[in-house]
């Protein structure tokens, strides 16, 4: 490590010349922007973008939130990091778990990285259940290091989050779990520490509770990019340079009267193969149950010994709403996933279909308005935007390569 170049996790990158901060927009896909850009609701991004990159990407897959926000942290795929979910089964010991736990990364983060070579860094996340993935490595009290969720925000502490008093630097209060007020809190708290703290890197990591309920160009939906459009505004004037992308993008998995298009995995192969032999796990799993009732376009099944993989994932493929089957070789051949982290088979549905474990086993009375969710392919095309130009490699692009871009890529002056 020197304080011309950082590497980690196979890749070098170059000592900020200034400021950056990589903004993940949960849930955005690029006609939440363009929408707004042509409503008049972000002439500062509409103007950023007229000097500097308007990029796609892809995210990696399953297109869920844990898996998408430490791969652009770590600037590589599940294969490499292992979170591959926001939660997963763990066969050896026959149990459910989320996957919030740094200890199950399995590399180091660019913050750390930066970290321990000396730099200043920063993370603000909207949920609690990705602060600790984002600060692990991080030694706070010894690195010049924060890391702290707008949903603990009254919370905070040097030993553990590296600042006190968060709530009083920002001047907002805890927002609600459900709102766009939680995203509002990780934006100006960047402005604010940006301002206070000019760290060296900062990453950003907002909510979808908007997206999950709003579609692209919606009142709702422009309202919410306003206000971030104000918020980079802020910090482009600090002399930041700003590259933003996204987890996922957002389906409508809803008819036109409302009615949820679900297929039901667990109960499909129940009726075909009996109770016992199959065991269906839903990756997008969290405790925000209000954003999507555990319904999304991805699904992974565990098979019991002496099971016929071909027949399962025959009957699997004639499902309704179902895109592609894949055995588990394949799957981490084509989306880099760990292979002891998933099922012996994975499910992508179609962009239209959500996909469940059983009729019973999903409480949907929580629900705000018709199902838009993510998890599949359909989800999987994200921006990269930048107030600066960008030389990008000759490739498609991933969403974690924002850092190599705003590091390597952004031109010089």
């Amino acid at each position: 490590m020197s304080r011309n170049r950082v590497t980690v996790n196979g890749r070098s990158y170059t000592w900020p010349a200034r400021p950056l901060v990589v903004v993940c927009i949960d849930g955005s896909a690029p006609d939440y922007v363009s929408r707004a850009i042509d409503a008049g609701c972000m002439p500062f991004v509409r103007d950023m973008l007229a000097r500097g990159a308007d990029l796609r990407a892809d995210a990696v897959m399953p297109t869920f939130t844990n898996p998408n926000n430490v791969s652009i942290i770590t600037g590589c795929p599940p294969s490499q990091h292992g979170i591959c979910g926001n939660y997963y089964y763990d066969p050896a010991t026959g149990t459910e778990v989320m996957m919030n736990d740094p200890g199950l990364l399995r590399a180091p983060t660019i913050l750390e990285a930066f970290a321990k070579a000396g730099a200043s860094v920063a993370a603000v996340t909207a949920k609690d259940k990705l602060r600790r993935l984002l600060g692990h490595g991080l030694e706070f009290g010894r690195h010049a290091a924060v890391s702290v969720s707008a949903e603990q925000a009254d919370r905070t502490s040097i030993g553990e989050h590296g600042i006190e008093d968060l709530t009083g630097l920002v001047g907002m209060p805890v927002p609600e779990v459900y709102s766009a007020d939680l995203s509002e809190f990780v934006l100006a708290a960047g402005v604010a520490l940006m301002r206070r703290q000019r760290p060296d890197i900062m990453y950003l990591s907002t909510t979808d509770y908007i997206q999950h309920g709003a579609e692209p160009g919606s009142e709702g939906a422009n309202a919410f990019y306003a206000m971030m459009d104000r918020h980079f505004a802020g910090l482009d004037a600090l002399g930041a340079t700003l590259v933003l992308t996204a987890d996922h993008g957002m389906s409508a998995k809803h008819s036109a009267d409302g009615s949820i298009n679900v297929t039901y995995l667990q109960d499909a192969l129940d009726a075909r193969f009996g109770i016992g032999p199959t065991r269906v796990i839903l990756p997008i799993t969290d405790p925000y149950v209000v954003h999507h009732g555990a319904l999304g376009g991805y699904a992974t099944v565990y098979l019991a010994d002496g099971q016929d993989r071909d027949r399962v994932m025959q009957h699997l493929g004639q499902c309704p709403g179902v895109l592609s089957v894949y055995s588990r070789e394949d799957a981490c051949g084509r989306f880099s996933l760990p292979p002891d982290r998933i099922g012996d088979i994975v499910v992508v549905a179609t962009a239209e279909q959500a996909l469940g474990t059983t009729e019973a086993a999903h409480d949907l009375s929580a629900l705000e308005g018709p199902l838009r969710s993510h998890g599949g392919l359909a989800e999987q095309e994200v921006p990269i935007y930048s107030n600066r130009p960008l030389t990008p490699p000759r490739r498609r692009l991933r969403n974690f390569d924002a850092f190599d871009l705003g590091l390597n890529a952004v031109a010089a002056g």
